[in-house]
């Protein structure tokens, strides 16, 4: 940024701060949140640093203010551990009220039980005659993973509950958390041992949980608070008795709880936490609150996966304000084409954001984005980011407004609306037209392509699962957007933690600078194997020149013939896939000049492996032959020297036999290997 644009941008802050201290400060109506102030501000303690020379001293915002384990164990609930439908206003929670009791009858009288909805991990307790045999961390719903160990390592987790009247089986539920005062010790550990610092208590305490090094997760002083007991009889009259039993029992309670008689009461104390709650020792993010009468929750049910007779209220979501420096779009498993907005990357919640989801067309023109915009942007816990707000005051006017594309961005195929008619597109508020790519071989439909592709880069943080996921939910259409994406882009969505989403991150780094022989392979040519990919690439050299060769140069490569010459010259001709090639490079994908082949004992000499070998992997054996100078086929023919043979060889062995190749069991080979 040069001086006069920085001038530009300050004088846009100053007037935008400047309206939000009036409203917030003189009219008492604040039109956004803390955290948008604190963005905007932030952003122009930067300008000023770095033009000092424009720094006002009369602006508003200038005034002085036990063994480690090889791996966990799956167990399954017996009871699902459900998760709650969320409210973020006091309209729906009365309109959860509303709901409810509708399905009871008319004669039917409850009140209400507050807790805080603590910012931890959620743990199921087992306990059998008073004895604390297992606990498992929630997983899906209905299988998590034996955390027994580490659990044991937390104080106030009873190893034996409390009193004479244990009862033979009881399940406690509850919440394991982080003190504020243990992250930040936690953090100035981590950044002395130069590691990331972890961005809240609830990141903490689950990656804390989740190692494998019981001495570890005991380093961490963790702690645990009860929310729930299960038990097969007697059965408690109120939720909040529940609470006193568990107390008895031994467990600590969060003693931030009320018993509420109207939903006016209800109100009261969500006011009140929220103002308290910053103040607390740990983290919470919402007030769960639920019928208090535990002999109405079989008559209320479930609706899906929560029970209706529970809703979490949630407090508003951390904001910050970025700049939306393109609007793209992505192409989904169906050809479906989903429009993103990339920003500066900005912290919020914990995670740096730099890409957000746009839903569609109609919700781009019900917010106005533009690209330039700034925009405020909100991450409420572990939902993905998106964009709320646009900031009309802070536009320059050279702002565009954002047009679907006519062509796939992948492949260049016309671009279409899909399934609408012209009377049900034209009703004002709904979203009925939807854009898809008509090109039925697009390779951003391809979910095989994407799987050879992390395969032959070995980035093996991203399965199948994983890759429909980012697909489905925008982040991704092709291979080359692996490289683009940043932690935050992962951290928010569902079953992705901080550490899962650091750990996808560095493999795809690490695989960043890949040979151009596994370049090659990862590309999905047809009739293109490991290696044609290897002779192909220590025939040319270079990218360029096998993109430039013609179909008479790469037959002359050897083992090579005219059906994969032809395959190979035509893929590097069309049109997409040299938009798809030029995209991973200018992504971050860095191809390295392939190493010349040393002469060895193996010089000149071409194997072929067949069967499973006992002693080393297929690519260990690929290896040792190729550091010895010799070469690899998957074909047999009269050509090749040598067959090596493991348990259950295929086709290959009877077909070397009938040439006369040589066969070699594995012993054999290894001893010529020595």
């Amino acid at each position: 940024m040069n001086k006069q644009l920085a001038q530009q941008r300050v004088i846009q802050l100053r007037n935008q701060i400047e309206d939000l201290r009036y409203r917030y400060h003189v009219l008492d109506d604040p039109a956004v949140t803390d955290d948008v102030y604190d963005s905007l501000s932030r952003e122009l303690r930067e300008i000023e640093t770095q033009f000092p020379e424009l720094i006002d001293l009369n602006s508003s915002f200038n005034r002085v203010a036990g063994k480690p384990l090889d791996k966990f164990v799956k167990v399954q609930h017996e009871v699902p551990m459900l998760s709650l439908n969320d409210a973020f206003s006091l309209a729906e929670v009365k309109a959860w009220d509303q709901r409810i009791r509708k399905l009871l009858p008319a004669s039917a009288q409850f009140e209400y039980f507050c807790e805080l909805k603590l910012d931890g991990l959620a743990v199921s307790l087992i306990y059998e005659n008073g004895i604390f045999i297992r606990g498992a961390t929630r997983g899906d719903g209905k299988i998590g993973e034996d955390i027994t160990q580490n659990l044991r390592t937390i104080n106030s987790i009873p190893l034996k509950l409390r009193g004479n009247k244990v009862p033979k089986r009881a399940e406690v539920r509850g919440e394991a958390i982080m003190r504020k005062v243990v992250l930040e010790q936690l953090n100035k550990i981590q950044l002395a041992n130069n590691k990331p610092p972890f961005a809240n208590t609830r990141n903490a305490a689950a990656g804390s949980l989740r190692q494998l090094d019981p001495a570890l997760s005991a380093s961490r002083k963790l702690d645990f608070c009860g929310w729930d007991i299960l038990l097969n009889n007697p059965k408690s009259k109120l939720h909040s008795e529940e609470h006193e039993l568990m107390r008895q029992f031994g467990f600590k309670v969060d003693k931030h709880e009320k018993r509420c008689k109207t939903l006016e009461e209800v109100a009261l104390y969500i006011e009140e936490i929220g103002r308290l709650r910053d103040s607390f020792p740990y983290g919470t993010d919402g007030i769960v609150i639920s019928v208090n009468q535990t002999e109405l929750h079989s008559r209320l049910g479930f609706v899906g996966k929560a029970p209706r007779y529970m809703v979490a209220y949630k407090y508003p979501a951390e904001r910050a304000t970025t700049k939306v420096l393109e609007i793209r779009t992505n192409v989904g498993r169906t050809g479906v084409l989903t429009p993103f907005a990339v920003f500066e990357p900005t912290l919020v919640a914990g995670s740096t954001i730099s890409k957000a989801t746009l839903h569609n067309l109609d919700q781009i023109r019900r917010l106005d984005v533009r690209v330039g915009d700034t925009v405020v942007i909100q991450k409420a816990g572990d939902v993905i980011p998106e964009v709320v707000e646009v900031l009309p005051k802070m536009r320059t006017g050279k702002e565009s407004v954002f047009q679907m594309p006519k062509v796939c961005p992948v492949c260049d195929a016309p671009v279409k609306q899909k399934g609408v008619g012209e009377k049900v597109a034209a009703k004002k508020g709904k979203n009925t037209v939807a854009y898809y790519c008509i090109n039925p071989h697009c390779p951003a439909k391809s979910q095989r392509g994407l799987e050879h592709f992390v395969n032959a880069l070995d980035i093996y943080t991203i399965g199948p699962k994983v890759i429909a996921r980012f697909k489905d939910e925008g982040l991704i259409s092709d291979a080359a957007d692996l490289f683009s994406l940043v932690e935050g882009d992962i951290s928010g969505l569902e079953r992705f933690g901080e550490k899962s989403a650091e750990n996808i991150i560095k493999s795809i780094q690490d695989h960043s600078h890949v040979s151009l022989a596994r370049f090659i392979y990862s590309l999905g040519i047809v009739n293109v194997g490991e290696q044609t990919s290897e002779d192909l690439a220590a025939h040319f050299g270079t990218l360029e020149a096998i993109q430039s060769a013609s179909p008479e140069a790469i037959n002359a490569v050897e083992n090579i013939g005219p059906v994969v010459a032809r395959s190979v010259h035509d893929y590097f001709q069309h049109k997409e896939n040299q938009k798809f090639i030029k995209k991973l490079i200018n992504n971050g994908v860095i191809i390295e000049k392939p190493k010349k082949r040393l002469a060895g004992k193996f010089t000149g000499k071409t194997f072929v492996l067949t069967g499973t070998l006992d002693t080393l992997s297929r690519d260990e054996a690929k290896s040792k032959i190729k550091e010895l100078g010799g070469k690899m086929t998957e074909s047999v023919s009269k050509n090749i020297d040598y067959i090596i043979v493991g348990s259950e060889p295929g086709s290959k062995y009877e077909k070397g036999k009938k040439l006369g190749v040589t066969i070699l069991e594995e012993s054999e080979f290894l001893q010529l290997l020595k």
